[in-house]
């Protein structure tokens, strides 16, 4: 039988490292050589965040994320619209959705505020707003809509039918060289 080529703490350490996402038995010895070698600028400092981190995370009481405080950054965060609902499967695609500001797939709310990138079906039943940094791609159906100059939508866009508002611009919507005055049922924009 082989000698382990390290004391218990350091295989310990290999052992734990393992259990981290993307890290194998291999990655893992890599990474604790390289914490190792570099002790006081990134074994020690990692060491602290991590114990730190550990006695400081909650669980967010409102939605669930993981933060040093509760309810979270992204709750009390006065931008956010509170009538506006985004399920997700974990904190990780959480995390993932705050840092691109990208969404894709199907969504059916009362009101949308879109700043960044949505990309799938997307029904909204009260009015949607798209601001001058929003992209709205695909299937997009609306009570009323409001689009800043520079924001973008494209594809298949319908009012809804059982919507009596009429669809209104903040201003004029220059996309590709070409502008539109706003966006009518049925049409198809891009």
């Amino acid at each position: 039988m082989a000698s382990l080529p390290a004391g218990a703490e350091i295989e310990r350490l290999i052992q734990l490292l393992s259990k981290l996402p993307g890290l194998g038995p291999r990655s893992a010895r890599r990474a604790a050589l390289v914490l190792l070698k570099k002790r006081e600028t990134l074994l020690e400092p990692l060491g602290a965040a991590m114990r730190d981190a550990a006695a400081a995370i909650r669980v967010c009481e409102v939605c669930g994320n993981l933060d040093t405080t509760t309810p979270c950054s992204l709750c009390r965060d006065p931008r956010r619209d509170t009538s506006v609902l985004c399920v997700v499967e974990d904190v990780a695609d959480l995390w993932a959705l705050e840092r691109a500001g990208v969404f894709k797939g199907k969504a059916q709310i009362e009101t949308a505020e879109i700043s960044g990138h949505f990309e799938g079906d997307l029904v909204v039943t009260q009015k949607m707003t798209i601001h001058s940094t929003g992209r709205v791609f695909g299937n997009i159906r609306y009570g009323q809509i409001e689009i800043a100059r520079g924001g973008i939508i494209s594809g298949q866009i319908d009012a809804l039918a059982d919507s009596a508002a009429a669809p209104e611009a903040a201003a004029e919507h220059d996309n590709a060289g070409g502008e539109s005055s706003g966006v009518q049922s049925g049409a198809e924009h891009n």
